[in-house]
């Protein structure tokens, strides 16, 4: 009898867990996303009974529909409006330098300028810091020497022995009478309370990006803050994929971390600026008052131009996508690309495929052991059809990479947040930094070249001799590929 009760039970549970499903798979289909999306999330919610309709709710709400994050009125601010103007480029000056230098690469400096108002910035020092022992040495020099305020955007930010020493010299200088702003991820992070306290006893203000509290959980656990930036004086900026955390900082007691990270100097700084203030007016919830110490005048600190993209879900478009999609369709002799998770969404997989078939000579640096065997495996789906494009394909054998760049013909770099996969280009908050000049992508090549030389270039015929068991990991994993 007792049996029969339970059977009954866990055939009512099932039956009306089909039902929800049945309504959430309308609901999904009906939102005309993604195809590929749309079908993982229907997969999910038909072959996990309660597991699906908890992934789904977890993972699978957008947030650029519903415009859940409010643009504020950072851009419409008169002091960021006047920088804006004095340093946008008018189409006769755009003509001008895609005859000069920019040739083609001029597509991607005219989308980011048109969709998100950022400008290709002249007069900038760039210098590329490898791996988090020389990004910390050069990021506590600078704090030392920040006059006006330090503002500081991290997706982790631990207090672990790095952290601990970052949190001192922020706690120092703002004794000093320095305004210090920290926001960080809530999910990412690993910041005790007795450190938040320490931090605001000191006069830091310092708040989480999307606290994951019930009720309030759906939509929030999914979409993060990943970007890593300081800000110093408005003048100083540090974009790229090293976190505050000691895992990312060589020795250490994980293994090798392979990263890069980039401090920018000069006006392309407002760029990053006016996305860090964005994001504080949400994580705090109240305008922050702009004035001219946030856009100072800053004289010319070196020849490089520079452009920042960012993309979340409070932009209209995937920007940061939008503008490698266009760098690799304009590409002409080669690409590098140096990222810790390939998983591509359709339009990224064709465009690379499609370019190396008419003659770009294209190379791409992943780990051989990633942090995530999903992603690893997802990854690694996608290597074949790489290989039978003609690209070259190097699996990262020192340790972990992590690093986030690209470089296409001797011209154009990027260095940023953003990974090669679905959850960077549609889903986080990141940030990239775009470099307009011949001795920073010698320089980026030159670097990626040394990292092979700790690869392990995949060898096609051998790829596809890899164990079977493999080759249904890598299936399996590609279908939650959006999910990852």
């Amino acid at each position: 009898m007792i049996e029969f009760v339970q059977n009954n039970i866990f055939f009512t549970l099932i039956i009306i867990n089909y039902i929800i499903a049945i309504g959430t798979a309308i609901f999904i289909i009906l939102n005309n996303r993604n195809p590929i999306t749309t079908v993982s999330y229907i997969l999910a919610l038909v072959v996990l009974p309660f597991l699906g309709l908890l992934v789904y709710y977890f993972f699978g709400q957008e947030y650029r529909k519903d415009k859940m994050f409010k643009r504020k009125k950072v851009f419409d601010n008169e002091t960021v409006k006047r920088w804006e103007k004095k340093l946008i480029l008018n189409d006769y000056r755009l003509d001008n330098y895609e005859a000069d230098f920019l040739k083609n690469k001029v597509n991607v400096v005219k989308l980011l300028q048109n969709n998100q108002r950022k400008p290709l910035v002249f007069g900038n020092d760039v210098e590329i810091l490898i791996n988090g022992e020389k990004k910390f040495e050069s990021l506590f020099k600078d704090l030392e020497q920040a006059k006006n305020h330090i503002h500081v955007e991290y997706y982790m930010f631990n207090d672990d022995k790095i952290g601990s020493k970052f949190i001192e010299a922020l706690i120092k200088k703002s004794k000093e009478g320095i305004a210090v702003r920290v926001n960080y991820d809530y999910v990412a992070s690993g910041i005790s309370n007795k450190s938040i306290k320490k931090m605001k006893n000191a006069g830091i203000e310092i708040f989480p990006f999307m606290p994951v509290w019930f009720p309030n959980l759906t939509r929030k656990l999914n979409y993060r803050n990943h970007r890593k930036i300081v800000i110093i004086d408005g003048v100083i900026g540090y974009v790229g994929g090293v976190n505050v955390s000691d895992e990312y900082v060589n020795p250490n007691k994980t293994g090798y971390w392979r990263d890069t990270h980039t401090r920018l100097k000069g006006n392309v700084v407002k760029s990053i600026q006016t996305h860090f203030l964005l994001n504080w007016n949400f994580v705090s919830g109240k305008e922050i008052e702009i004035n001219d110490e946030f856009f100072p005048e800053v004289e010319k600190c070196g020849e490089i131009p520079v452009q920042i993209a960012a993309s979340g879900p409070d932009s209209d478009y995937p920007h940061i996508m939008e503008a490698i999609f266009t760098a690799i369709n304009g590409a002409e002799d080669y690409i590098r690309i140096t990222t810790p998770y390939f998983i591509p969404n359709d339009q990224m997989l064709t465009a690379l495929k499609t370019a190396s078939r008419r003659g770009v000579d294209i190379e791409i640096l992943i780990p051989k052991e990633g942090d995530s065997w999903a992603a690893k495996y997802a990854t690694n789906s996608y290597i074949l059809e790489l290989l039978e494009s003609g690209i070259k394909v190097y699996h990262y054998c020192k340790g972990m990479v992590h690093a986030k760049t690209m470089v296409v013909d001797g011209l154009l770099s990027t260095i940023g947040t953003s990974n090669m996969d679905y959850r960077s280009f549609e889903i986080n908050f990141e940030i990239t930094a775009l470099i307009y000049n011949e001795v920073i992508s010698t320089k980026m090549k030159e670097i990626f070249e040394e990292d092979t030389e700790h690869c392990e270039k995949v060898d096609i015929k051998e790829w596809e001799e890899r164990p079977f068991v493999e080759k249904v990991k890598e299936s399996f994993s590609r279908l939650w590929a959006p999910l990852l």
